[in-house]
């Protein structure tokens, strides 16, 4: 009994996900925790061999995943990969940028990257698959945001601008298709290792004062987010929407 109760909950058996940023970090360990919670799979990111071999451990655990590589600041490249896929059931957008340079030299083609990545391809595969979930009657679509969404870093100013707008994005989604079954929500990390974080984590000293500013004691790990993607992919979440979750260890309330 228990086991059917948890997979009626939060088995996500006959549902079709794509994750973009699937390659590594956290769209990585978001995807391969909803391929093992029974979801199949379309894993989408520019690095044809890092998603290949993601597809291979998934198979290796019994799980169905293709892959498609796909560059997320190219619109066109966009419109080619949701001419190929009518509709999902689940959409994780955990693609992102952080080109780092104080504000003040930032250039335009750097904000123009940010933005298309960060923000726009969320945007057109929100505007493309929102509707059709919402016409089955059922959706879920998890942005990954940042810290930034709220508050300042230094050298990360296109980032933080994209990743505000984000949050306000899945406001705007939740308030236009949740009626329908769409639960549009996302999923904010704190300071975690990845391919993306190097740099802080190259430095200990700068590590561990990121550490001590949360209330676990800890940076965060890309596995740390499997349980809320699969949770927020799942029936649990179905009166969860327009909702930002903080998956920091307390890094946003200390």
């Amino acid at each position: 009994m228990t086991d059917e109760y948890l997979r009626r909950l939060f088995g996500l058996g006959g549902r079709l996900a794509m994750v973009t940023g699937a390659s590594s970090g956290i769209g990585r360990a978001i995807a391969m925790a909803l391929g093992r919670a029974g979801a199949e799979l379309i894993l989408v990111a520019r690095g044809e061999e890092a998603l290949a071999r993601t597809v291979k451990e998934l198979a290796d655990e019994g799980a169905t995943a293709t892959h498609l590589p796909v560059d997320l600041a190219d619109r066109d490249a966009i419109a080619a990969l949701t001419s190929r896929v009518p509709h999902v059931d689940i959409l994780v957008n955990a693609a992102g940028v952080n080109i780092r340079p104080p504000l003040p030299e930032l250039t335009v083609a750097d904000w123009d990257r940010t933005i298309a990545v960060n923000l726009t391809a969320p945007y057109l595969l929100g505007q493309h698959f929102g509707p059709s979930m919402a016409a089955r009657g059922f959706g879920r679509i998890i942005t990954v945001t940042s810290q930034q969404s709220v508050r300042a870093y230094g050298n990360s100013g296109g980032y933080g601008a994209s990743k505000a707008g984000v949050a306000g994005l899945i406001r705007s989604q939740a308030e236009a298709w949740s009626r329908d079954g769409v639960c549009c929500n996302s999923i904010s990390p704190g300071v975690v290792h990845t391919p993306m974080t190097e740099a802080i984590f190259a430095d200990p000293e700068r590590a561990l004062a990121m550490a001590e500013r949360t209330l676990v004691g800890r940076n965060g790990e890309p596995e740390d987010f499997a349980g809320a993607a699969v949770f927020l992919s799942s029936a649990a979440a179905a009166h969860i929407t327009g909702q930002a979750l903080f998956v920091d260890g307390g890094f946003s309330v200390h």
